[in-house]
């Protein structure tokens, strides 16, 4: 059980600052990228060593596929994720309700987005967080959460800079994007995700 709150409790830190910083009126303007990656960084450095830090059911794949994560866990994973992103959109929501609006969203740029960040970020995290080389690194946290900034950075103002089915879910409860675009998050995502792990496992397993 514990593996599975430390899951809730860093998916529910990473969309909140999101919320918070990204979604809901004042927010921290173009600092928000900052917050989002440092408050990752250090969920990751405060979980790796119990769940593995995954915060994110496209990395939970990435993880399955690598065989780094057993079957067993792979849906109360996904389910302390979703329960995260729910009500720390939920939280967010009941501390502000003004809103930086609704992005207008074009599927192809949202799904180049989504693609390329959601691909850095999880090859990234299987090279220092699941990688015989790297094992005890002190670096894992820092890597990841910078990498998830440089997304936010490069690509959020195109597709809301998710790069996590989880925080897609609380993007749409927030009310940060339309709910009709869920599947650009999952096909982005999960198929990037999916990408790299193979990748990784063909050239590096």
């Amino acid at each position: 059980m514990k593996r599975y709150l430390i899951e809730f409790i860093g998916t529910f830190f990473l969309v909140f600052t999101i919320g918070m910083t990204a979604v809901f009126s004042p927010g921290a303007g173009p600092l928000a990228p900052v917050a989002i990656g440092m408050v990752l960084a250090v969920m990751v450095y405060m979980g790796g060593p119990v769940s593995g830090a995954h915060y994110n059911p496209a990395v939970t794949l990435a993880a399955l596929l690598k065989g780094a994560t057993p079957p067993g866990d792979v849906v109360p994973y996904l389910l302390a994720q979703a329960a995260g992103a729910v009500l720390a959109s939920l939280a967010a929501g009941y501390l502000t309700t003004a809103s930086d609006g609704m992005m207008q969203l074009e599927v192809g740029p949202v799904l180049v987005a989504e693609l390329l960040f959601t691909f850095a970020l999880v090859w990234v995290i299987l090279h220092v967080a699941m990688s015989e080389e790297t094992k005890g690194n002190p670096y894992f946290g820092i890597a990841i959460g910078g990498t998830v900034m440089a997304g936010a950075f490069a690509v959020g103002g195109i597709s809301g800079g998710a790069f996590n089915p989880a925080v897609a879910l609380g993007l749409i409860i927030m009310g940060a994007v339309p709910v009709a675009s869920v599947w650009m998050y999952l096909l982005a995502n999960f198929g990037a995700a999916a990408v790299a792990a193979l990748l990784f496992k063909r050239f590096y397993s």
